[in-house]
């Protein structure tokens, strides 16, 4: 390995550049909105008129974002996507940031941080204009930022925090289902605070606190700024709270069966997974499956039950891995939702690549590859699965049923 690399910087950020050259391959096949981007698109066309209000059942920055894309790189597939793929390799790289910060140890954060890009729902989402892609971005950046907060001195320590804070209220303003960090990340200091007081030098428990509830909040209201500017429907002082009940009742609204629907209880498990996309476009026939990687996302939960015991024995590291993903993905049996679907589970399973590198991290005194094979394994999985991924052409109608490894994945 060349020695620039073995440093925590530049291989966070070869790694994350390899992930964006392959999150950006084919970036505009198919040219035609695919899923929800029917939704989000239009939206942000929208906002760019700053004509009236559209899809508010969603808070505004996530299109903002694409609406941005399509500013900077034209109404077309590459400027509804562009910053999509930007937002998937933050995740990639922050993954790599938070693995180091609690590990200290580069085989570590690089294994994590691979296992994140190989992850199938990391890149299908990177390559579609939805807003769960920038809420995960913003969500592990602040992950991230806190932790680099807890080993700071002096002023770093502050200001990292505040930036943690911030870039919750953006996740927040992306999707609501952010909001849940905000407790999470409350909690987290609470308990790390007093399990190692010298954590956070200089800032106080209460301060903290504060600090994290007004700094998202700011982060998250001036997020709406380009609606005061509405030509139709403008929102005013007055109503930018009262706004936020119209928005909490459309998201609460029972809605119609959907055929891809499924309860919160199958996700880990992946028996409903989504297509996308399954039509002939481009002039062949092409797909995209939100589908997990099966080493992934099968051995995460052997990590996850790992973590959690080797937490349960006084490793607080790998069971703080253990409990992210298990509160980011428990917190969806009592989200206030009349449907569920595979998607939502989109940031939980970003966590599980990390618990994965943390289990392993647990074994490295006994020597050997596991990890590096268990990379290997993931690589493979994502190298057949690509073409339903990717909306790579397929031999005919039929051709998807090569992948289908169960008949609910039809």
């Amino acid at each position: 390995m060349p020695r620039f690399l073995r440093r925590p910087l530049p291989a966070a950020l070869a790694i994350g550049l390899i992930a964006q050259a392959l999150f950006c391959w084919r970036l505009t096949t198919p040219h035609q909105l695919v899923f929800d981007e029917i939704h989000y698109v239009p939206a942000a066309r929208t906002l760019l008129t700053l004509g009236h209000p559209a899809n508010i059942e969603h808070p505004l920055l996530g299109k903002i974002l694409i609406a941005l894309g399509i500013r900077l790189f034209g109404d077309g597939p590459l400027g509804w996507r562009i910053l999509s793929t930007v937002a998937a390799s933050a995740v990639v790289t922050g993954s790599f940031a938070i693995l180091w910060l609690v590990f200290h140890r580069l085989r570590t954060a690089t294994i994590g941080a691979l296992l994140v890009m190989l992850n199938f729902t990391v890149f299908v989402q990177a390559r579609i204009a939805m807003l769960d892609g920038f809420l995960a971005a913003f969500v592990v950046l602040a992950i991230a930022a806190m932790l680099w907060s807890a080993r700071g001195k002096g002023a770093a320590v502050w200001w990292r925090w505040v930036l943690g804070a911030i870039l919750l209220g953006l996740a927040v303003a992306c999707k609501w289902a952010a909001v849940p960090y905000l407790a999470f990340a409350a909690a987290a200091f609470v308990a790390v605070r007093r399990r190692h007081p010298a954590a956070w030098p200089g800032l106080p428990t209460l301060t903290a606190l504060a600090l994290l509830g007004v700094a998202s909040g700011v982060g998250y209201l001036l997020t709406f700024a380009p609606a005061f500017f509405y030509a139709d429907e403008p929102l005013t002082l007055a109503t930018l709270i009262p706004f936020q009940a119209t928005m909490y009742a459309q998201q609460v609204q029972v809605l119609p069966h959907h055929v891809y629907q499924s309860a919160w209880y199958g996700w880990p498990l992946m028996l409903r997974p989504i297509w996308y996309f399954y039509e002939v476009a481009d002039g062949a026939q092409r797909g995209i499956l939100l589908l997990g990687n099966p080493a992934v996302m099968w051995g995460g939960l052997v990590a996850v039950a790992a973590c959690l015991w080797a937490g349960w024995r006084g490793n607080g590291k790998a069971g703080a891995i253990g409990l992210l993903w298990l509160g980011s993905y428990l917190i969806w049996a009592i989200i206030p939702k009349s449907l569920g679907f595979y998607y939502y589970y989109y940031l939980p399973s970003i966590w599980l690549p990390l618990a994965i590198a943390a289990a392993f991290d647990r074994e490295r005194a006994n020597g050997g590859y596991w990890d590096e094979a268990f990379v290997l394994a993931a690589a493979v999985l994502f190298i057949h699965f690509y073409p339903i991924l990717s909306a790579a052409p397929l031999a005919g109608p039929q051709a998807f049923h090569r992948w289908m490894w169960f008949g609910s994945w039809v």
